[in-house]
């Protein structure tokens, strides 16, 4: 039985995860942290009744942490200052947060030179598969890239981790010299790849790549109506990353084989 801990785990994100390790007969939630509803059940804040797991304050994690893989889906600082705890500790992590700096994602690398880790901007498989689908396209259509992506008004970063490796995946075969996120004024296009943000509503989560010729267009677009989709991915990447043994920082494409 794999011992679980949250961090983050009075969130929407934290309180789904926290549902999906409980239900899961192969994972035990062994720990839930967070700066808020502190004390309170980690289960019956997920919905699922009472668990006997009570919320303790993100501080004191330095020193009571005692789990076999710590799930993190909380801010960019917050995330790094908990897999520097882990890997002091020694346990491994799977972290879903985005919008980190290069530094932050430097420290999150190094942390990653002590105990194995999952690092994704998104857990969904069929996100996973949409970015194969996107270097497929991308080696196939000598075309201009736009991309756009769509989330809930609530999320913190822009544009999204999603987008952004999408950008980096297909800028990376093409050769394009920049990645722009914004237009204003004069602008011509030039050897680039442009990112666009929509917040609003409830959105979980859309992105369209546009992959446009003379006369032509191809898009290839993936929506999440869920936040499950994420969740059931990063449980599975807390099953594969407690049976890997050599630290490093691995991906969902690590996870699902592709």
């Amino acid at each position: 039985m794999t011992r679980v801990a949250v961090a983050g785990a009075a969130g929407r994100m934290g309180r789904l995860i926290a549902k999906n390790v409980v239900e899961d007969g192969e994972l035990e939630l062994a720990q839930a942290f967070d700066v808020r509803e502190i004390g309170k059940d980690a289960g019956e804040l997920a919905g699922i009744g009472r668990t006997g797991v009570s919320i303790t304050h993100a501080s004191e994690m330095e020193s009571k942490l005692e789990a076999d893989v710590l799930v993190d889906f909380t801010v960019a600082s917050a995330a790094v200052e908990n897999a520097e705890v882990a890997s002091r500790k020694g346990v491994k992590f799977v972290i879903g947060t985005t919008g980190f700096s290069k530094e932050q994602r430097r420290k999150l690398e190094d942390c990653c030179k002590k105990v194995p880790a999952v690092v994704s901007p998104n857990f969904s498989i069929g996100v996973n598969v949409f970015w194969k689908l996107l270097e497929r396209a991308a080696s196939l259509l000598p075309y201009d890239v736009e991309i756009l992506e769509m989330h809930h008004r609530f999320k913190k970063d822009a544009p999204s981790g999603t987008a952004v490796k999408a950008a980096e995946i297909i800028r990376n075969i093409v050769n394009a010299k920049k990645i722009v996120t914004g237009r204003d004024g004069e602008c011509l296009r030039g050897d680039e790849i442009g990112v666009f943000a929509i917040r609003g509503g409830d959105v979980v989560g859309e992105h369209t790549v546009f992959f446009i010729g003379t006369g032509e267009r191809v898009e290839i677009t993936h929506r999440a109506w869920s936040r499950q989709a994420f969740a059931k991915g990063a449980i599975r990447a807390v099953k594969w990353i407690a049976g890997v043994d050599r630290p490093g920082m691995y991906g969902m494409s690590d996870v699902l084989g592709i």
